[in-house]
C-alpha cells in the first residue's frame, strides 16, 4: 500500500461559514480525512495543516512553503495530496510545476467549489479520486485533479467560478480522467526521467499589463522602479496600439533598453499569440528582451517569469530559462 502525504492549506474544501455569513477556512487536515473515510482503504495517509488560508491569500511565500515540505518528505512518501482553494489553484499548481521539476511521484492539487462541510459538495468526490490518482502506478508529476479531469499543472485554467467543472486543460489533453471509479492515462509518465529538482527562489517582481483600448502609454514607466519583467496582455494574436511609431511603443522600448524584460500574450483564452502577423506586432518582436508566450496559460507565464527571475539576475538567462519547455507548457 502507497504512502501519501496530505499538504491542507485551506480554502472552499476547508470552509465553514462565519458569523457575518461568509466562509472562511476552519476545517483541519484531519477533519478532511474523516469526511471521505474510504480513504483508509487507499493508501495510508499522513496529513499535514501546512496553512489555513483563503486561496486568494496565497502566492509566493505559500509556494515556497509546499516545495519546502515536498523536498523534506520526497524519500519517505509515494506521492503528495494538496487540498486549496480554487481561486487560485492554477497558479499553484503552475509555480509548483517550476519548482519540483522531472518529479516521478505525483504532486497533485484538488479543491472544491463547496466546503466539504455541505452536503450536496463536490469535495468528496475530488478528494477521492484525487488520492486515486494519487496512489496509482500511473501518476507522476505536477497534475490538478478536478471533476473527473486530470490536468498537467502548467495547462490548468480556472474557467468557471460555480460549476463544478470548473477547471479546463488548455490547449493541451488531459493527461487522465476518470470512468467512475476507472482511471484512464493518456500521458504516461516518461521513462526515463531525470533526478527531480527542486527551486525554492522566486521573485515575484512580475506585474501583468492588460491593455484596453485608449490605455496611456505612462502607465509602463510608473511601473519601472518596482518591477523586474512585464507581461503585456495583448489583442489577438499581439500587438501594440500605433505600432512602432505610437507612445506605447516608445515606453516599452525605454522598458526594454533599461534591461527589463516584456513578455507579450492574448487576452483570446485559446490559441496563443504571435507578434509575426501584424505590422503592430512585428517592429514589437524585434525589441531587446521582448518574449512572446505562445500557448502558454497566463498563469503559467505570470509564476515562469518569477522563477526565471528567481534563479538569476541576468536578463539573456531569464529569457533562456523562460523559453525553455517545462512540463508541455510550451507546445
Amino acid at each position: 500500500m502507497k504512502k501519501i502525504l496530505l499538504l491542507a492549506t485551506g480554502g472552499t474544501i476547508a470552509s465553514k461559514p462565519t458569523a457575518s455569513g461568509g466562509l472562511a477556512p476552519a476545517i483541519t487536515s484531519e477533519e478532511l480525512l474523516s469526511f471521505v473515510p474510504e480513504l483508509a482503504k487507499l493508501c495510508e495517509i499522513d496529513a499535514v495543516q501546512l496553512f489555513s488560508l483563503d486561496s486568494t491569500n496565497v502566492g509566493p511565500e505559500q509556494w515556497q512553503q509546499l516545495v519546502h515540505a515536498i523536498r523534506q518528505n520526497y524519500d519517505a512518501y509515494d506521492g503528495f495530496v494538496i487540498a486549496h482553494g480554487t481561486d487560485t489553484m492554477a497558479y499553484t499548481a503552475a509555480a509548483l510545476s517550476y519548482m519540483i521539476q522531472n518529479s516521478a511521484k505525483p504532486v497533485v492539487l484538488t479543491g472544491s467549489q463547496k466546503s466539504i462541510y455541505n452536503r450536496d459538495t463536490d469535495a468528496r468526490n475530488n478528494l477521492y479520486r484525487t488520492f486515486l490518482y494519487a496512489s496509482s502506478d500511473f501518476s507522476w508529476g505536477v497534475q490538478l485533479v478536478f471533476d473527473n479531469k486530470v490536468i498537467l499543472g502548467t495547462r490548468a485554467r480556472k474557467t468557471r467560478t460555480k460549476s463544478f467543472n470548473a477547471f479546463s486543460s488548455i490547449d493541451y489533453p488531459e493527461t487522465a480522467v476518470f470512468r467512475d471509479m476507472r482511471l484512464i492515462p493518456f500521458l504516461r509518465r516518461p521513462d526515463p526521467m531525470p533526478p527531480v529538482q527542486f527551486y525554492e527562489q522566486l521573485d515575484p517582481a512580475v506585474f501583468v499589463l492588460r491593455l484596453v483600448p485608449g490605455m496611456r502609454a505612462d502607465i509602463i514607466p510608473l511601473l519601472a522602479p518596482h518591477y523586474r519583467a512585464l507581461v503585456v496582455e495583448s489583442f489577438g494574436v499581439g500587438g501594440l496600439p500605433g505600432g512602432e511609431h505610437g507612445e506605447m511603443y516608445a515606453r516599452l522600448q525605454d522598458w526594454c533598453t533599461s534591461g527589463r524584460l516584456a513578455v507579450f500574450t492574448t487576452q483570446v483564452p485559446h490559441e496563443g499569440c504571435d507578434l509575426a502577423v501584424y505590422e503592430v506586432g512585428r517592429s514589437v518582436k524585434e525589441l531587446p528582451g521582448v518574449l512572446e508566450a505562445k500557448d502558454m496559460t497566463p498563469e503559467a507565464v505570470a509564476v515562469k517569469l518569477m522563477w526565471a527571475l528567481g534563479q538569476t539576475t541576468d536578463r539573456a538567462e531569464a529569457m533562456r530559462l523562460f523559453t525553455t519547455p517545462v512540463e508541455w507548457d510550451i507546445v
